[in-house]
């Protein structure tokens, strides 16, 4: 229940010795087609690594018939060595792809790469294009799950997601586990489809996706240099969805990814929910969530299982947010510990004991609301963002 779901596509995941751990680091997926339309949405960062560079010219011209990962070096801040370094990724996969046992019609223009790992360090060519070579050979209809596994970093687990529609199919891999922040995380997905859907579809569906998902995950305020997410359209199940259809399963699968990427992220004891409710406009209520997902006191105090409103409070007065400070309610897993700006029922009866905290936000200055999803600050984050070079 992986990429390889849908029908049309082909994927591996292969050990290249990027990876000190011996792991493997170096992933591939082929669309097979009979399309081969595709769209994508990078990261905000204007720090962009060269694979993001060479993607986005990929996307310009709206195919993408491959896409090689590799996790163990992000090659970001790596000048034009390392721009010339993904331009002979693309090159040499394009070549294995054309010469393997399914010759596939496909030039370097046709290869979006994506890269993730250590910044500031080129990546070991003697390595990864002797795993790109592997990687080709082992594509396979059912390579999915290993094509996961191959991109993981800090991750914990690898992330894959499905979504059956009628005749037709998207399914999903991720890989991210810090710098989780709107703009899109620390991420690499790879989104397929055997829906038939041509580019402005795929891209409008995707945009709207990401929008209410990736873009609404926030760990550590943090943004990363290679996010990419791609999505792939095959046509093989001959079946074209309305526009609707198709971006709801994108939707879906989106989600998915992205509670996976949150539950896994780095250090992390709480999976946070914070519903901002009532507010003037959907943009007050995300800038709202946000400023509270980002506020370290407020991580802090879940981190240690206390209720403090009074953080919270603090961290929504500091927005450009439509409300009045008497009027603002919160509530912790159910319990409205504030009314009106002031302290209600007693702080004592919000149970943090479990994972899974609900922060409810009412501004009471509309119908509009958002939900921003984030952790807790824990010693195993500053332990883990300490000991691991990045």
């Amino acid at each position: 229940m992986t990429v390889t779901h849908p029908k049309g596509f082909r994927a591996s995941g292969v050990a290249a010795g990027l990876k000190a751990t011996g792991n493997p680091d170096v992933a591939l997926v082929v669309n097979d087609g009979p399309d081969f339309t595709a769209a994508a949405v990078f990261t905000g960062n204007r720090v962009k690594a060269a694979p993001v560079l060479w993607s986005q010219q990929v996307l310009k011209g709206g195919i993408v018939r491959a896409v090689v990962l590799n996790s163990g070096g992000a090659n970001a801040c790596t000048g034009s060595q390392g721009f010339r370094d993904t331009h002979a990724t693309a090159e040499h996969t394009a070549t294995v792809l054309r010469g393997g046992p399914r010759p596939q019609m496909v030039g370097p223009g046709d290869v979006a790469v994506c890269s993730t790992g250590l910044i500031g360090e080129l990546l070991p060519m003697g390595k990864l294009l002797p795993g790109v070579s592997a990687a080709a050979k082992a594509l396979d209809k059912d390579g999915g799950a290993k094509a996961a596994e191959a991109i993981m970093t800090t991750d914990s687990v690898a992330k894959n997601a499905v979504v059956q529609g009628q005749g037709w199919s998207v399914g999903g891999m991720a890989k991210g586990a810090g710098m989780l922040a709107p703009a899109l995380a620390t991420m690499l997905v790879v989104i397929t489809t055997d829906a038939s859907a041509d580019n402005e579809v795929l891209d409008a569906a995707l945009r709207e996706a990401t929008r209410v998902t990736f873009d609404r995950i926030d760990a550590d305020g943090c943004m990363s240099t290679n996010d990419t997410v791609l999505l792939l359209a095959s046509g093989a199940s001959d079946v074209q969805p309305t526009p609707e259809e198709l971006t709801a399963a994108v939707t879906t699968v989106c989600h998915d990814l992205a509670q996976q990427l949150i539950a896994d992220a780095e250090g992390a004891t709480k999976h946070i929910a914070i519903v901002v409710e009532g507010a003037d406009s959907e943009a007050d209520a995300v800038e709202v969530g946000r400023t509270v997902a980002r506020n370290n006191l407020v991580k802090t105090a879940l981190f240690g299982n206390d209720p403090n409103w009074g953080r919270i409070l603090a961290a929504v007065g500091t927005t450009q947010a439509k409300f009045e400070p008497d009027r603002i309610d919160v509530a912790i897993n159910g319990v409205w510990i504030c009314k009106g700006g002031s302290a209600a029922e007693d702080r004592s009866k919000v149970d943090l004991s479990g994972r899974d905290v609900t922060i409810t936000i009412n501004l009471r200055e509309g119908a509009m609301a958002a939900t921003i999803w984030t952790t807790d600050l824990s010693h195993a984050y500053v332990h883990e963002n300490s000991a691991y070079s990045s």
